[in-house]
């Protein structure tokens, strides 16, 4: 059963950026399908984006396309999310997720990080 924990969170200014990290616990990291979410304060939670196991697909959210990049780093069991162009609306909790299907739909994700708090002032 992986673990996935986030870094990288924190507070920046509308036009900056970030890179969250999200640590992964398992040795069969390859095999997963990752995905970024994200959650404000008094909406649901939402989907960013997700990466194919072998990194040769990705699926972004029309909210963050042009802005956000994943990636991942399968020789370190890591995954990431540059986030670019930042803007008020992007502040949320933002969480990485794992799944063992292949689809990249937002859907049927079965393992989750904690979350790390991303904070865009204006």
């Amino acid at each position: 059963q992986v673990q996935l924990a986030e870094s990288g969170g924190g507070l920046v200014q509308a036009g900056g950026s970030l890179r969250l990290s999200c640590a992964a616990s398992e040795r069969t990291f390859s095999t997963y399908v990752l995905g970024w979410f994200r959650q404000a304060p008094g909406k649901e939670r939402e989907f960013v984006a997700t990466i194919s196991r072998t990194a040769d697909n990705t699926y972004y959210a029309d909210s963050v396309k042009g802005r956000f990049t994943i990636s991942r780093d399968n020789a370190k069991n890591t995954f990431y999310l540059q986030m670019n162009s930042l803007k008020p609306e992007d502040t949320a909790v933002y969480y990485c997720a794992a799944k063992l299907t292949s689809s990249l739909l937002p859907r049927a994700f079965g393992y989750w990080g904690r979350g790390t708090q991303v904070t865009v002032s204006s």
